[in-house]
């Protein structure tokens, strides 16, 4: 007759709880990876449209699309192709100041704000499907 101390199936108890513990941490560090790969993309992002974009003033020469607005910065921003990213969660913004009355003129500055919106998505965790919203913003004078 069997006895109800008897250890057998203990190890498949005990790896299924420890296996459950390890793959949630081990996607929880994949979607934080995801989450600062993000990051380090959104200010790439900010910075190369300020860049496109201080070049692009109201005294422009040599480009197709001098003089250049908001919604032509955004579409720049959403062509930049990176692994991973979803386009759909990424806009883009500018804005000018400066001294000078014309918006887009030498000397003023430009600054471009990039936001995503990243899902987290942690197993078993009890926010997973949450978003984190990420932004970055670069400001460059404006050089043409």
């Amino acid at each position: 007759m069997r006895s109800f101390r008897s250890e057998e199936g203990s190890e498949l108890v005990e790896f299924s709880l420890c296996s459950a513990v390890l793959f949630m941490s081990l996607f929880g560090v994949i979607a934080l990876c995801m989450a600062l790969y993000s990051y380090v993309f959104v200010t790439e992002a900010a910075r190369e449209a300020s860049r496109y974009a201080l070049v692009r003033g109201s005294q422009c020469q040599g480009f197709s699309d001098c003089n250049i607005t908001s919604a032509q910065i955004n579409t720049y921003v959403q062509n930049l192709s990176y692994p991973g990213i979803n386009t759909a969660n990424l806009s883009a913004s500018a804005s000018w100041s400066g001294n000078n009355a014309t918006v887009n003129y030498p000397g003023n500055y430009v600054t471009v704000a990039v936001n995503y919106q990243i899902p987290l998505a942690i197993p078993f965790w009890p926010k997973s499907g949450s978003i984190i919203h990420i932004s970055s913003s670069s400001t460059m004078t404006i050089s043409q």
